[in-house]
């Protein structure tokens, strides 16, 4: 931990986990939850708000709840959205006081932050962006007031500072404990050379080495389809795995077929059924990994068939290496699983129903199922459908409001690093989820399953705690 900001914190409020957070304050937010349908009906209007002025001034400093938000600009309606879940979950009369800054005003993310630190804000949810984070923690963590964003970026966490979003190495991490566990030794990765695909990339690499797992081989590519193409051509070896497949079908022919297929010694060529096309082995990987959405996942698609890495059955015979000879053919992966397991992104979810070609894919995802409460409420409440960064503002609003509840009657807050980096975590809408004393943010996944039709089923529900341990 950084021991300045740890030093800074344990001067404020003593640590609200030993005055009565028990070991059921995951509950906590599902009460929240609870608590809303008494409050929910058709009197909500919608979820537009407008920028209310700092807490007043007869509240104790260090209890309010700064909220850093864009309530202007191009991004306003996605922060009044999540303006709306925070009071969902902070809106009871006892629930601490909200101090709300939008940060497309002049200033930006920087000026808001310091406008809560100089309210006496004891704890600060926002702002939206991993650029206005890294501008918000350069002053928050000064003061030292901790905060929860709602990027997914991980590269901003820090000490006093996390990254709230579903961030793509926590899906990576889910898929790679998963597929090791199905048997699989040898991963590898296409990405395109984008942010996501960059972050997704170094995860895997991270994962792999944290299990004792061979380096993996990847890939990025650009948008067009000619490095798409060449890119997965060469990442599965095909030239090579077609020339080893060519000695193979010659010696599996009959001998009169192999005589008309190539004669010897004056044989008499006569009419004979044509031999069946070669079959490459399988690929030098049999977990791969992409983060393609849109035209360029249609692309990779039919790329993915053409090179026969996914859409055929496992073919019988030796892979080849990359000089083209035989390697000795790879153990069989358990019962009847595809001879590569494609691994996917979050993304995919919300398209799910079109990746019918990828049937056996995986992705992790929250359980949609988790969520379904909070729908239906906020829908009551607003009259309009939730978007998934409205479930973060209202997790992380939960969250301080269960540690606010649970502060000792001596103290104007809970919110310290003990009680915020609790080991069990926290339940949440988008399932449970923990923050570690560096930053980072632990999250319990599912494990998808793209569908013959298309969709996903899940194959590996979410524990519905976190894992002690973490590789």
């Amino acid at each position: 931990m950084n021991r300045s900001f740890a030093t800074r914190m344990q001067k404020r409020p003593a640590d609200s986990a030993r005055h009565g957070l028990s070991g059921k304050a995951g509950l906590l937010l599902a009460a929240s939850l609870a608590g809303l349908a008494a409050c929910a009906g058709p009197e909500g209007g919608g979820p537009v708000a407008t920028v209310t002025p700092a807490a007043p001034a007869a509240v104790v400093p260090g209890r309010t709840v700064g909220v850093l938000l864009p309530l202007s600009g191009g991004n306003a309606r996605l922060g009044q959205a999540m303006l709306s879940a925070t009071r969902m979950a902070l809106g009871s009369p006892t629930a601490p006081p909200l101090d709300i800054r939008d940060t497309a005003a002049a200033g930006g993310a920087g000026a808001a932050a310091q406008a809560a630190l100089a309210a006496g804000d004891g704890v600060i949810l926002g702002p939206l962006t991993a650029a206005e984070t890294m501008q918000a923690a350069t002053v928050s963590t000064t003061g030292p007031v901790p905060m929860l964003a709602f990027t997914s970026d991980v590269s901003v966490g820090r000490p006093g500072v996390w990254a709230l979003g579903i961030a793509p190495e926590q899906q990576v991490a889910r898929m790679v404990a998963a597929a090791q566990a199905e048997g699989r030794q040898h991963f590898a990765a296409f990405l395109p050379g984008t942010a996501l695909g960059r972050a997704m990339g170094r995860a895997l690499v991270q994962d792999c080495a944290a299990r004792g797992l061979a380096v993996p081989q990847i890939v990025y590519h650009t948008d067009s389809p000619a490095s798409i193409t060449q890119g997965l051509k060469t990442l599965s070896n095909y030239d090579a795995r077609m020339s080893a497949a060519q000695p193979a079908a010659q010696a599996a022919l009959p001998p009169d077929v192999a005589a008309a297929v190539d004669p010897v010694g004056g044989a008499v060529q006569q009419a004979q059924p044509a031999p069946a096309p070669s079959r490459p082995g399988p690929p030098p990987f049999d977990a791969l990994l992409l983060a393609d959405t849109g035209l360029q996942l249609a692309a990779v698609i039919d790329a993915l068939q053409s090179f026969q890495v996914i859409g055929v059955p496992p073919a019988p015979g030796a892979a080849a290496t990359a000089d083209g000879s035989a390697a000795p053919p790879a153990p069989p992966v358990n019962g009847g699983l595809p001879p590569v397991r494609i691994l996917g992104t979050a993304l995919w979810a919300s398209f799910a129903g079109k990746l019918g070609p990828l049937q056996g894919a995986w992705y992790a995802a929250p359980d949609p199922a988790a969520r379904q409460r909070f729908v239906q409420l906020y829908m009551a409440r607003y009259h309009t459908m939730p978007t998934p960064l409205s479930d973060l503002a209202y997790d992380a609003s939960a969250l301080v409001g269960a540690l606010d509840r649970a502060r000792p009657a001596d103290r104007p807050n809970g919110y310290t690093v003990e009680a915020l980096t609790r080991p069990d975590g926290f339940s949440g809408v988008d399932g449970v989820f923990g923050l570690t004393p560096d930053g980072q943010t632990r999250r319990d996944l599912a494990i998808f399953q793209i569908q013959p039709t298309g969709g996903g089923r899940i194959v590996s529900p979410a524990a519905g705690r976190l894992a002690r341990e973490q590789s």
